[in-house]
């Protein structure tokens, strides 16, 4: 597999960007939705991030998507403005190739160059260990699993929560 290029998403990437993401509701834990959303209710999504002023990025190869990933709002509460969430995923056939460390490497940069100051990951299973191995070579430390939270699959799922600083962090106080 060739290099991918990592590119900020747009609207024509969102067919694509559905069907990674409908995957990983049907089959996977990574996500918590039971019924995966339609293109426009993906459409809404970005629109929503991109409106927001958060970075939204794809992982593509000879002009086709094979992941994505995006920061969003970590709470809707002003005193959380500087922190952010971030989600990445990927087609199955593209795991365990560096593709999600590399979209959450460029994710990282472009929250640190937009003045976010903390980036939380809340990664779906504990027995996820791509997602958690990838956030910890990103330098995120783990805060906390939350146990059996979430029922997918007819079983019991965790919720893992990893946090990392972004720039300066909590070293300084932002003037906004």
């Amino acid at each position: 597999m060739s290099t991918p290029e990592i590119r900020p998403a747009n609207e024509a990437d969102l067919p694509a960007i559905t069907d990674i993401y409908e995957h990983a509701v049907r089959y996977g834990t990574a996500t918590f939705e039971l019924i995966p959303p339609d293109l426009a209710e993906m459409t809404r999504r970005f629109r929503a991030l991109s409106d927001g002023g958060f970075p939204y990025f794809v992982a593509a190869i000879e002009g086709r998507v094979i992941g994505y990933a995006y920061a969003g709002p970590y709470r809707p509460r002003p005193a959380y403005r500087f922190t952010v969430e971030n989600s990445v995923y990927l087609q199955p056939a593209t795991h365990r190739r560096g593709i999600g460390l590399q979209l959450m490497q460029r994710l990282i940069a472009e929250c640190e160059a937009r003045g976010f100051r903390q980036m939380i990951a809340v990664i779906g299973d504990s027995a996820n260990a791509g997602s958690i191995g990838v956030h910890t070579k990103c330098g995120f430390q783990m805060i906390g699993t939350f146990q059996n939270v979430g029922l997918k699959f007819g079983r019991w799922l965790d919720t893992v929560m990893m946090q990392r600083a972004l720039g300066e962090g909590s070293t300084t106080v932002p003037a906004s």
